[in-house]
C-alpha cells in the first residue's frame, strides 16, 4: 500500500478535546480488530493489533505549550 496521510487542524475547548481523546480511547478499547473513524465525510478502517507503539512528548516554552500524543503499529 502506498503512503496516504490525513491532517486536520482546529482550534477547540478544552471540553472538545477532552471529549476527542476518549472516543478515540473507546475506539481502541472496543471488541475487534478494527477501528473505525469519520473524517470530513471520509470514513477509514484501521486494523489495530493488540499491541502499539506509545510514545508522549511534552513541549514548554515562552509563547506555546505542545502535548504530542504517538501511537503506531
Amino acid at each position: 500500500m502506498s503512503g496516504f496521510e490525513v491532517e486536520r487542524r482546529e482550534t477547540v475547548t478544552r471540553e472538545e478535546a477532552a471529549t476527542r481523546l476518549r472516543r478515540i480511547a473507546n475506539l481502541l478499547s472496543g471488541s475487534g480488530e478494527e477501528a473505525e473513524f469519520d473524517r470530513g465525510g471520509m470514513k477509514f478502517k484501521l486494523a489495530v493489533p493488540d499491541q502499539v507503539e506509545w510514545k508522549v512528548e511534552l513541549e514548554l516554552d515562552d509563547e506555546e505549550s505542545e502535548l504530542e500524543i504517538e501511537l503506531k503499529w
